[in-house]
C-alpha cells in the first residue's frame, strides 16, 4: 500500500515544479513584452523626431541657414505669449554664424477641440515665413482646413509682421480682421490667428535674447 505521506510529498513537489515552470514562463513573457515595448517606443520616438525635423526644416528655406536647426535649439517659458505653462522649443537658423530666422513652438490654447500646437517661423526681421499645425484635437473634418496636406489656409500668414496688419486686423473677417475663417467655423481659426500674433509679439520683444542664449543640450 502506498504511503500517504509519500504521495503528499510527491504531489507537492510536482505542484511546486509546475508553479516554478509557470513563473518562469510568465517572467519570460513579461521580458519579451517589455523588450517589444521598448523597441516600439524607440521606433515611435525616432519616427516622431524625423517627422518633426521635416516640419521644422520645411519652414525655413535652405538659403537662409547652414546650421542644424534642431541642434540649435533653446527652451523658453512664456505662458501668456506662447499659450502654455510648459517650456517650448525655439529653433534658431543661422548662416555663416549670423542669425537669420527662428521657428517657435507655440500653442493656441482655445481651439474648438482643445489646444492647437503650432510651429511659427519668422525671419530675423520678424516676417512670417510659414506656420504649421503639429498637433490638434479637432473633430474629424474640422481640422482639415489647417492640418491636412495641401491646405492653403495657413499660407495667409506669410509675409505678415506683428504690426502688419494692425492689432484689429489679426482676426477673422467676421470680427473685422483680415483673415478668412473656415466654413461655418470661427473658434479655431480665431485661436490660431491670435496665437500667431502673440508669438510674433513675443519674438519682436525677445529677439536678441533668443539668439544669444546657448543651445540646449537635450
Amino acid at each position: 500500500m502506498a504511503n500517504p505521506a509519500t504521495n503528499t510529498t510527491s504531489w507537492r513537489q510536482h505542484r511546486g515544479k509546475q508553479l516554478l515552470a509557470l513563473t518562469v514562463f510568465v517572467l519570460l513573457c513579461l521580458g519579451v513584452l517589455a523588450g517589444v515595448a521598448r523597441f516600439s517606443a524607440a521606433r515611435i520616438a525616432r519616427n516622431e523626431h524625423a517627422w518633426f525635423a521635416v516640419q521644422v526644416n520645411a519652414l525655413v528655406p535652405e538659403a537662409l541657414h547652414d546650421n542644424d536647426l534642431l541642434a540649435d535649439k533653446i527652451w523658453v517659458q512664456a505662458a501668456d505669449a506662447l499659450g502654455t505653462r510648459k517650456p517650448v522649443a525655439v529653433y534658431r537658423a543661422r548662416r555663416h554664424g549670423e542669425p537669420t530666422a527662428a521657428v517657435i513652438n507655440s500653442v493656441a490654447p482655445d481651439g474648438y477641440g482643445g489646444p492647437i500646437e503650432l510651429l511659427v517661423a519668422v525671419n530675423y526681421a520678424g516676417e512670417v515665413l510659414g506656420v504649421h499645425v503639429v498637433a490638434h484635437h479637432e473633430t474629424p473634418g474640422m481640422g482639415d482646413e489647417f492640418a491636412q496636406p495641401g491646405s492653403t489656409w495657413l499660407d495667409a500668414f506669410r509675409g505678415h509682421t506683428v504690426n502688419n496688419p494692425e492689432l484689429r486686423g489679426w482676426n477673422v473677417r467676421k470680427d473685422g480682421g483680415q483673415f478668412e475663417q473656415f466654413t461655418s467655423a470661427t473658434i479655431s481659426p480665431r485661436a490660431i490667428i491670435q496665437a500667431v500674433q502673440r508669438t510674433l509679439d513675443y519674438y519682436q520683444q525677445h529677439r536678441e535674447q533668443l539668439f544669444q542664449q546657448p543651445s540646449s543640450s537635450d
